[in-house]
């Protein structure tokens, strides 16, 4: 349930889903990449002890 609200709410999983299907993924597989995809941010964060920060951006990505 969290990943068709967050597939609503939040542009980068939305952006996410959206590539995925594009790619002609099952709407449903999508949703299971956008639910992994939460529960390892979720753990992380979890795990870390630090702050969630909706500003964050890895330096390991590229622009």
């Amino acid at each position: 349930m969290c990943s068709f609200n967050t597939c609503k709410h939040n542009k980068t999983y939305r952006d996410l889903y959206e590539r995925i299907v594009a790619k002609g993924k099952r709407k449903k597989l999508a949703l299971i990449a956008v639910c992994n995809k939460l529960l390892k941010q979720v753990f992380a964060i979890a795990k870390s002890g630090l702050i969630y920060d909706g500003n964050y951006k890895s330096i390991l990505v590229k622009n």
